[in-house]
């Protein structure tokens, strides 16, 4: 139990006992004040919530204890890592103590990221800074979280303008001999592009018009990981698989690209360089892709993830549900929502049939019947 001791005429020695057995104190000019120190470590002691105010350990240094701890994929642990790598321990932030770090600290921290990022990017910091500070104040390394209120850049919200079947087909044209089916099967099946690089011969089943997305390849091209949306770190067998419905322009297309570039011997990889190596993301993204887009003349914004846009506009373009979309892209419905929302044809044109349909005279008529 935490007591008061008498220092002098004016000085008051709040000592008590923390958690771990560590004799603390505390000096003040009023005994009032000393009391009420001690009242108030004792009942963060009953209540669990006693944070050590000596403790040192900043805020780089939990960070990367945090990053360590968390179950992240490989992709998504080597994006966090860059991110505390060049945005926090580059920055004042990392060398403050967690029980210390003020709100103020952290705007100013964000402001300053936002003159070299991306508002979206600044927002994904943000984030993680948040749950690593949550994380901090479980631990009782932190008596509050100071990422609140923080003002952040706007994000300018662009509608997607999806490539048109004409796009898509230039565009496939202007691939190398060898990915040329791989625009068009990226367009057909809606596939992320690591997925799209993972594709394998055992994945497409032809007789019965599926393909099986069991995972994607790692950006490195050197590993098979489970795809994106697997709830554990193993390959998902055809229980678990993905499946998404095959297309005939898109299995003419594999067929006639096994048949001039067999799949990998050992990993049965059906899109392989020349040399039988599978493609590297950033090889395939940034170099074989972009350069058919400049010869296709389409705009330079454009990059693998647009053909999964322009999958996603067709179904919703043909009247599939938001559900259905979502299933075959392997999202949510809000996701689909959110990014393909504006995509939905006639909208507005429908509710207005709907209405003035269910309002005609022979359809109230049919009503009125039905309701009897």
């Amino acid at each position: 139990m935490g007591h008061i001791q008498k220092r002098g005429d004016k000085n008051y020695l709040a000592r008590w006992i923390d958690p771990d057995g560590r004799e603390r104190a505390k000096k003040f000019t009023k005994k009032g004040d000393a009391e009420q120190w001690v009242i108030k470590k004792e009942a963060e002691k009953q209540a669990g919530t006693y944070v050590d105010l000596s403790n040192t350990t900043t805020v780089l240094e939990y960070a990367r204890q945090w990053a360590a701890m968390r179950p992240h994929r490989a992709t998504t642990a080597a994006r966090t890592k860059a991110y505390i790598d060049h945005h926090v321990a580059a920055t004042k932030i990392a060398n403050r103590k967690l029980s210390a770090l003020l709100p103020s600290e952290v705007q100013s921290w964000a402001t300053d990221r936002s003159k070299i990022l991306a508002p979206i990017t600044v927002r994904l910091l943000v984030s993680m800074l948040r749950s690593i500070m949550t994380s901090a104040v479980v631990d009782n390394l932190a008596t509050k979280n100071p990422v609140v209120n923080i003002k952040l850049p706007k994000v300018a919200k662009r509608r997607i303008v999806p490539l048109t079947v004409e796009q898509v087909i230039h565009l496939a044209d202007a691939m190398p001999d060898r990915c040329r089916a791989m625009a068009v099967v990226q367009a057909g099946l809606g596939l992320r592009v690591g997925e799209l690089l993972g594709l394998r011969i055992r994945d497409v089943d032809f007789l019965h018009r599926v393909v099986r997305v069991r995972g994607q390849l790692s950006r490195d091209g050197r590993e098979f990981l489970p795809r994106k949306n697997a709830e554990d770190g193993t390959e998902e067998d055809d229980d678990k698989a993905h499946v998404v419905p095959l297309p005939q322009v898109v299995a003419e297309a594999l067929a006639g690209h096994i048949a001039a570039y067999p799949a990998h011997s050992e990993s049965g990889l059906l899109f392989t360089s020349s040399t039988g190596r599978p493609y590297r993301q950033s090889h395939y993204g940034a170099q074989i892709f972009p350069a058919a887009v400049r010869r296709a003349g389409l705009p330079a914004d454009i990059t693998t993830h647009s053909l999964r846009h322009h999958y996603a506009s067709v179904l919703l373009y043909a009247g599939e549900s938001v559900v259905a979309v979502a299933e075959r892209l392997g999202d949510t419905p809000a996701m689909v929502l959110r990014v393909y929302g504006h995509l939905m044809p006639d909208s507005e044109d429908r509710t207005r049939r709907a209405i003035d349909t269910a309002w005609t005279p022979e359809q109230e008529t049919t009503n009125r019947t039905q309701h009897r």
